[in-house]
């Protein structure tokens, strides 16, 4: 899922950096109010275990390969906005050390994997769990769902991104300048890998390591409440 530089026009990834940064300030201005000093080693862990997971690729039937993200996992541990930034700085690493991920395209790998991803994933489990005891099953299945979901919403932002490519940037003779394939190749051949194999990698992550997570007693969200947090302020 991690774009390289020149598949996405230099616009386009001005404008998705545009949108991120936004999204950094509120996340930064989120984790400065709410976030306990004593569990920011937690939140660096956060960022470690999604570098980590995101080195394993997964072969699929395409010839190519998909990765997990751990998005959904880093947002019900650590909370949405801890995880926007765990997952930013983990592709910022891979982009600037390892070549995973443009650097131009910094700022439309974070919005795929760092801002959709956390959040469907979020919210799904706040809706599929919501009052469900730790370690219930109905809790797990809330897991899995987010980590699926998550990372096919990414994925589908991806391949809405690459598939615009040919339509709003040609050359005079019409031949595309980035990405040369349109919605009926970049919608299929990204939802395939992830639908068939890629979320359901992601999903059994998120449900085995939040299994383990609440056997350890480790508390679920880092950030408080937003009324504690005004309370703070």
């Amino acid at each position: 899922m991690h774009i390289p530089d020149g598949y996405l026009s230099p616009s386009t990834c001005a404008v998705l950096g545009a949108v991120m940064a936004p999204v950094w300030y509120r996340a930064s201005y989120k984790l400065k109010y709410t976030l306990d000093a004593a569990r920011v080693p937690l939140l660096a862990m956060g960022a470690v275990f999604s570098f980590l997971i995101m080195l394993f690729n997964v072969p699929i039937p395409d010839g190519t390969t998909a990765h997990a993200v751990g998005a959904s996992l880093l947002a019900i541990v650590l909370g949405p906005w801890a995880a926007v930034i765990a997952l930013s700085v983990a592709l910022f690493i891979q982009a600037l050390v390892f070549g995973d991920g443009g650097i131009l395209a910094f700022g439309a790998n974070t919005f795929n994997m760092a801002f959709i991803a956390p959040f469907a994933g979020y919210y799904t489990y706040a809706l599929l769990g919501k009052g469900a005891k730790p370690g219930a099953k109905r809790q797990l299945t809330a897991a899995f769902a987010a980590g699926y979901i998550s990372i096919n919403i990414a994925a589908l932002a991806a391949a809405l991104e690459f598939g615009c490519q040919p339509l709003l940037f040609t050359a005079a003779d019409g031949t595309p300048l980035y990405c040369p394939y349109g919605f009926s190749v970049t919608i299929p051949a990204m939802m395939l890998a992830h639908l068939t194999v890629a979320g359901l990698v992601e999903g059994f992550i998120t449900l085995i390591a939040l299994k383990c997570i609440i056997h350890a007693e480790i508390p679920l969200g880092l950030e408080k409440t937003d009324k504690e947090e005004i309370q703070d302020v």
